[in-house]
């Protein structure tokens, strides 16, 4: 079960049920493969609606290795996601926010 407090989110793919997380050496993965210097540009993009399939594609990549899976975006390219496209990019949002949100529903100061 995903675990929301440690910034936890799940996905199903390829039929099996994944955890993801947004860890410091996913993060830094993350910033690499989309890259930048900064991931505030993606959060924007997804605050205002504007991100990308790649955008997604990277983020539940980075999710997925934070949480233990070996994979690679290739890897992810032909897998079946439970709840497709628009599922992918839900648990991608989410991912940001739990990643960036304090307990509570706070946000950092």
């Amino acid at each position: 079960m995903a675990n929301p407090w440690t910034g936890e989110v799940a996905l199903v793919v390829d039929g099996e049920r994944r955890v993801l997380k947004l860890t410091l050496g996913a993060l830094a993965e993350l910033e690499t493969a989309l890259e930048t210097d900064s991931l505030v540009a993606l959060v924007e993009r997804f605050e205002a609606t504007r991100f990308s399939t790649r955008d997604v594609l990277l983020l539940i990549v980075a999710g997925l290795r934070g949480g233990g899976w070996g994979g690679s975006a290739e890897d992810l390219r032909t897998a079946e996601i439970g709840g497709g496209p628009l599922e992918a990019a839900r648990v991608a949002a989410e991912l940001l926010v739990r990643a960036f949100q304090l307990p509570g529903g706070r946000e950092p100061a």
